[in-house]
């Protein structure tokens, strides 16, 4: 089995049921583990908006959507030269990664026969579903069931360590500018740590929203995950928000570790939201996974 995987979570949940080996390519995105982007063939590229504000990188994908132009490139001549027989892909975002659609394209183009997989959960039972998908695809449904059974035996032992105690309100920002409220899978992070989730759209696509929304939602906790970002650039982006709440403790996560891809992660962020949320009943988060600035 020769794997390319088209989107970061697929890659994890790939490396997650060891089968790393089969994995011949991913995209330029892909970085955990952080070998898949320097040992695997590159066939997905995209614009580095790491020197970008969040404004900037708004004002760029709406230019590009607007126009009609791509925010990804798939390198047909490369992903036809490893001669996949399976291509995990996703139609949920096209401001996270390359659609279904065109990958279709250049399937029929190049006459390529490799089976493709779409994966696109809304919710974080949906996510663990993936898993299993892709295990059948891949043709270790075993093994994607054992991963499945571990992760959801962590989420019952983060939810008896919280269980019975009180829920605070929780905000959850994936943009800072403009402002996008909590959608998909990620309010069911926060309910599944012991919070509330508010101004939140459970297993719906997240929206741009306003501060007047997010603060008239009275949170007691704000986590501020940007999509892209990781723990560094979640903490700078939550201290220029922070004044906005002055009654909640702003908290910054790893947001691409730990919140916005759907990957076996998820649960990882799970218990460090519980971690911040209950610091007296589940462990600290990892170094690296959080950090409070107000």
């Amino acid at each position: 089995m020769r794997i390319v995987s088209l989107l970061p979570s697929a890659t994890e949940i790939v490396y997650a049921l060891g089968l790393g080996d089969d994995l011949v390519g991913v995209t330029f995105e892909c970085d955990e583990p952080p070998s898949a982007r320097t040992e695997k063939t590159i066939v997905v590229g995209g614009r580095d908006t790491r020197d970008l504000t969040p404004g900037e990188i708004d004002g760029y994908v709406k230019a590009q959507l607007a126009a009609g132009a791509d925010l990804y490139t798939l390198h047909a001549g490369a992903l036809a030269g490893l001669a996949p027989d399976l291509i995990l892909t996703q139609d949920l975002c096209r401001v996270c990664a390359l659609p279904s659609d065109q990958v279709s394209d250049a399937l029929d183009h190049l006459g390529c026969r490799a089976d493709v997989l779409t994966l696109d959960p809304y919710t974080l039972a949906e996510v663990l579903d993936t898993a299993r998908a892709v295990g059948a695809a891949a043709g270790v449904p075993d093994r994607a069931a054992a991963l499945v059974t571990a992760l959801r035996d962590r989420l019952d032992r983060i939810a008896a360590a919280v269980a019975g105690r009180p829920r605070p309100r929780v905000a959850v920002v994936e943009w800072v500018d403009p402002p996008f409220t909590a959608g998909h899978w990620v309010p069911d992070l926060v309910e599944a740590a012991g919070g509330t989730a508010v101004a939140a759209r459970p297993g719906a696509r997240s929206v741009e929203t306003s501060w007047a929304e997010l603060t008239g939602a009275a949170p007691d906790v704000v986590l501020v995950t940007p999509c892209g970002f990781h723990l560094d650039g979640a903490a700078e982006q939550a201290a220029r928000i922070a004044p906005r709440f002055p009654g909640a403790a702003v908290w910054a996560i790893d947001g691409d570790g730990l919140i916005v891809r759907p990957g076996p992660r998820l649960v990882d962020g799970v218990a460090a939201i519980a971690a911040i949320l209950h610091p007296d009943a589940v462990p600290a988060a990892p170094p690296g996974a959080v950090a409070r600035v107000a």
